[in-house]
């Protein structure tokens, strides 16, 4: 799992120092996880998100933003608490949620923001 910097985040997922509004830079959708290293709850869905890494191979990415280290980005999207996750569709406006997702739920987020598929009504 990749973890981003301000250069590879500006050059993969968004360039806000060249726009002011929203332009996803990248060639899959992502999912962008601002964590730290003392964060418990991060440290509970590391696994699950590398499990989903390889569920979802080709069609996103997932990048790790260690919030510490990179507090410039973690300040650029008003990051107060973590775990909080970006997921970057290729097309729209990104969706933050905060907290130790549960998979389920996040393969939900995966499928409808960053796939665009529509869950089909459980009988």
């Amino acid at each position: 799992m990749e973890h981003l910097t301000k250069e590879t985040f500006l050059e993969k997922v968004f360039n806000y120092e060249q726009n002011k509004d929203w332009k996803f830079e990248g060639d899959l959708p992502c999912i962008i996880d601002f964590y730290a290293d003392w964060c418990q709850p991060c440290k509970m869905i590391a696994p699950i998100l590398e499990e989903l890494e390889k569920e979802y191979e080709g069609k996103i990415n997932i990048y790790k933003i260690d919030t510490e280290d990179q507090q410039e980005l973690a300040a650029a999207f008003g990051i107060r608490s973590i775990p909080s996750m970006l997921f970057c569709p290729k097309e729209g406006q990104p969706q933050m949620a905060t907290g130790a997702l549960p998979k389920d739920t996040m393969k939900k987020a995966i499928d409808e923001v960053l796939l665009g598929k529509k869950q089909e009504a459980d009988q």
